[in-house]
């Protein structure tokens, strides 16, 4: 008989599925909540397994930094802001539980526009068949205008006093108004030509540049309050935010030699490149990053939720 034919099977040695370790337990399986179970209840009425686990650690960690004082600072795409969670950033703002947010170029237009009328978000393929994406005066005009007139104090603080000047309608909707209302550090990290306000002729590339590298500074001075314990959470920017982070943590490592011991989160609807190594793994050497793929609209609250239950 060839030994390829030869039935090995025979001589494998079998052990008991007692003396196995496992790692999935019914002990850690889900349980059903009747509508009345606060919000404790139901979070640890999850599974006890892989993501949720991580979720209630980042939870742990930030809740953690809150009562520490230690810096949690929020990164954010603009599909943050479309999806209705800025009223929960501002609310986070204002009980002083986040202490920096950066934004990319994006999210100020959708915050002015929101504050302007209350609604934002334009239909882009049909304004690109006939020229008219982006070619709107307001949104334009206003940055235009903050640039001229604050870009000394920043992108993000000069969006923010303009708004608050102008009484803009709906202007207590605005996270740019709150957060300089506030005095919490907002920084906008801008790329020339990615945001439809450089269609407009007023906009200036110096001033853009000259608020954009203040704020750049900012959040590169602010990044050493992240050591021993503090939180960086990056919700939705795939490109901007991680970049700019990386960047900033070195300049603050080159000059103060820190922050290495820390915590950061990625929040987004699938994992990417940049995400992955510039925000959850490169910089964390002591603390730990952890990725969590979903929608903005549902996962956002939930975390915000738990850190309520932690800290209330």
């Amino acid at each position: 008989m060839d030994t390829m034919d030869k039935p090995i099977r025979k001589d494998v040695k079998l052990y008991s599925i007692k003396d196995r370790k496992n790692k999935v337990s019914i002990k850690d399986f889900a349980r059903w909540n009747d509508k009345n179970a606060t919000i404790a209840e139901f979070v640890d009425s999850w599974p006890k397994i892989l993501k949720t686990q991580e979720l209630k650690i980042l939870a742990e960690k930030t809740a953690e930094a809150i009562k520490n004082k230690k810096l949690v600072s929020v990164g954010m795409g603009a599909h943050v802001v479309k999806t209705g969670i800025t009223p929960l950033i501002i609310e986070a703002i204002s009980r002083g539980w986040i202490r920096h947010i950066a934004l990319n170029g994006a999210g100020p237009i959708h915050d002015f526009e929101l504050a302007y009328q209350g609604e934002t978000s334009e239909d882009v393929a049909s304004g690109l068949d006939d020229g008219t994406f982006g070619m709107i005066r307001e949104t334009g005009d206003f940055f235009a205008e903050a640039f001229e007139k604050y870009k000394e104090m920043g992108y993000g603080y000069a969006a923010g006093r303009l708004i608050d000047e102008k009484n803009l309608k709906y202007k207590e909707h605005s996270l740019l108004k709150k957060a300089y209302e506030y005095k919490t550090p907002v920084t906008v990290h801008a790329a020339i030509g990615t945001d439809i306000i450089y269609q407009n002729p007023k906009i200036k590339g110096d001033e853009v540049g000259l608020a954009s590298l203040r704020d750049f500074d900012k959040f590169a001075n602010l990044l050493p309050e992240l050591d021993k314990g503090g939180v960086f959470l990056n919700f939705g920017s795939a490109v901007i935010i991680p970049e700019v982070f990386l960047k900033a943590l070195t300049v603050a490592r080159n000059v103060t030699q820190k922050p290495y011991d820390f915590f950061t989160a990625n929040f987004d609807m699938q994992k990417q490149y940049r995400t992955e190594y510039n925000i959850l793994s490169r910089p964390v050497k002591k603390g730990n990053g952890f990725h969590f793929t979903g929608h903005h609209e549902i996962m956002l609250p939930l975390f915000f939720a738990m850190l309520c239950e932690k800290l209330e």
